[in-house]
């Protein structure tokens, strides 16, 4: 299936692991110009060597988003070494697996200033390129924290929960330039991140590692643990023109297991 993003541009921050390496590779295989930031180099390269090998384009761009001028300096370097950009992923994420009387206010902080700030500060950057164009797609990648509790990721559901009613103010505010804004929600997606999250559980429980996962695949109905690629196709159908019609919308991929009835 085509979905019309040939040699359109597309900026994914956390762009070169888990899930923003999955949603990159995916958007260059429908024939969009891709532009990754990370913090490490190493990833950035092998990201893009793998583009690269599929026949598509990438760009990276080392930076930290939890620094406004690192941002400042990828929208601008980005806008000016591909000419425009048509879709921003808003994907770069921190986690402290701990309890709350373990997180200190920096904790708090950072993970705010990494995710939610981030996307605001890029969002505000990218608009007017997009605006010029008479239209483009920003896509956020929340959490299902927004949603759940969950003693161990309290700076994720304080962010998530914050990534969530960004999305729905802002796209009210971006309707008006043809700029679509959704976001959405992991569930237990097979990354590091989670797989750090599953080990702080088991050290917490005395579990194995093993029984850990085995019970958290049993609350998903599905069966399964989400893989990256699932996030990625959600994303995928945000950029499409199907999906031009929606905007301010927030929705779970997570195998079912989200007991909220989200309205």
């Amino acid at each position: 299936m085509q979905f019309q993003l040939t040699d359109k541009v597309a900026l994914i921050t956390g762009g070169s692991r888990g899930i923003g390496r999955a949603v990159a590779l995916t958007l260059a295989q429908q024939g969009m110009r891709i532009a990754i930031c990370g913090r490490t180099r190493e990833s950035l390269d092998q990201t893009a060597h793998d583009i690269t090998a599929l026949g598509g384009i990438c760009n990276s761009y080392q930076a930290d988003v939890s620094r406004i001028q690192d941002i400042e300096r990828l929208v601008r370097q980005v806008a000016e070494d591909t000419g425009s950009i048509d879709v921003l992923v808003n994907n770069a994420v921190t986690s402290s697996s701990a309890r709350f009387d373990e997180l200190t206010d920096d904790q708090f902080r950072y993970h705010i200033d990494v995710k939610l700030m981030a996307y605001i500060r890029i969002a505000r950057l990218v608009l007017p390129l997009m605006t010029e164009k008479s239209g483009g797609r920003i896509v956020n990648i929340g959490g299902m924290t927004a949603r759940i509790v969950a003693p161990l990721r309290m700076t994720n559901g304080v962010v998530n929960a914050g990534v969530a009613n960004f999305t729905k103010q802002f796209a009210g505010y971006a309707a008006a330039s043809g700029v679509t804004v959704n976001c959405v929600h992991p569930g237990y997606t097979a990354t590091e991140r989670v797989q750090q999250i599953f080990d702080r559980e088991a050290q917490e429980t005395g579990d194995t590692l093993d029984e850990v996962i085995g019970r958290r695949i049993a609350d998903i109905p599905l069966g399964k643990l989400v893989q990256p690629e699932d996030i990625a196709s959600a994303v995928l159908f945000f950029c499409s023109p199907m999906a031009q019609m929606i905007t301010g919308q927030c929705i779970a991929v997570d195998g079912g297991s989200g007991a909220a009835i989200s309205y």
